[in-house]
Order: structure tokens, then sequence, then C-alpha cells
């Protein structure tokens, strides 16, 4: 950072550290034990994605990744809000597998100059009673926040639980400070 920057009273914004999703299987064994919320195999990455060839190319190259490991297939959602979530199943116990496969989508999105357009990746729970939760990974943040959705009630979110979430797993994750930025994510695949 720079003098002026100082004098300015600018700071630098966090770089994403997509190393931070290999937290998540430890955040998975402690949210089973603690809460009782067990993976439901889902994931996601979202971006805003253009139109036309390019992203198409991405997508298939994403796609070839995946196979040459024998990954899963990806699936394209396109949410009310115009975000492109990209999707991938896999056996719920398989964590790791799970966000072995999101990391390699946000590293060829960014790689491919989809970076700016990256918004978060999501790894879903359910919980007794059918309750849903959503660990998201604010790719611009390089933090994790917990997402609640209240079942049946349209749009409500659970706070009481999120910020219980957020105390049990602050020592598995990087959790974001600033609950401003725990924006929800309505509609995202795997929280239906």
């Amino acid at each position: 950072m720079g003098f002026f920057d100082n004098v300015l009273g600018r700071s630098k914004a966090a770089q994403p550290d997509l190393d931070q999703l290999f937290g998540l299987p430890a955040a998975a064994i402690t949210l089973q034990a603690a809460l009782d919320f067990v993976p439901t195999g889902v994931g996601s990455v979202a971006f805003r994605a253009p139109e036309g060839r390019a992203f198409a190319e991405v997508q298939e190259e994403i796609q070839a990744l995946l196979d040459a490991g024998g990954g899963p297939k990806v699936e394209s959602v396109r949410d009310d809000f115009g975000y492109t979530w990209l999707v991938v199943r896999r056996d719920p116990s398989d964590v790791a597998g799970l966000v072995t496969d999101l990391h390699a989508i946000n590293a060829t999105l960014k790689d491919t100059g989809f970076g700016p357009t990256l918004l978060c990746s999501l790894v879903s729970f359910r919980g007794a009673g059918g309750q849903m939760l959503g660990m998201v990974y604010l790719f611009k943040q390089g933090t994790f926040y917990p997402f609640a959705p209240v079942p049946g009630s349209g749009e409500k979110r659970d706070n009481i639980l999120e910020i219980q979430i957020r105390d049990t797993l602050g020592a598995d994750l990087a959790v974001e400070g600033n609950l401003a930025r725990w924006f929800a994510v309505w509609g995202a695949p795997g929280l239906e």
C-alpha cells in the first residue's frame, strides 16, 4: 500500500484464498458433532456469466477437468437474480471430494478471466427436522458465513442459528466478521 492510500484511508481489498475451502471437511465434522447437521453432497459456485461462446468454452473446460479425475458432472443453473450456479453433486460422505471439485471450478474460472465475476461458493447441509444450511464462501473476501433459510417460511432466515454456527465454527473456518456481508442466497442450489 502506498503513502497516498494511507493518507486517504484506503485499504487494499482482501485477496481470495481458495485454499480456505479445504477447511470445510473439518467444519462438516464439527457441524455434525455439535449441531447434528450433515452434508447433503451438493456444492455450487455462483458468478455472473457473460453470454456467448467464451463461457460455454470455460464450462466445457471445467467439465473436462473434472472428468479427467473421474469427477461428477457439472450442472449449470441460472437464478432469478441473473447469477449462474455451477452445481456439483457427490456422495454426502465425500465432503473433501466436493471441496476439491469446487476449488477446481473456482480456480478455472479465475484463471480464464472470470475471477471478477465470481460471487461465492456454497456447500449445503441438512439438520434435524429438515433445516437447510448453506456454508457460503465469499470469493472476494476469502471468508465464510452460514446461511440458514427457515423451512416453509418464504424468505426468512434463522439468524440465531446462523450466529450459533458462526460461534461453533470459528476455530475451523475464517468466518466473515462483517454481518452486512452475510447476504441471502435465496433459491441457491442445494438449499431447496
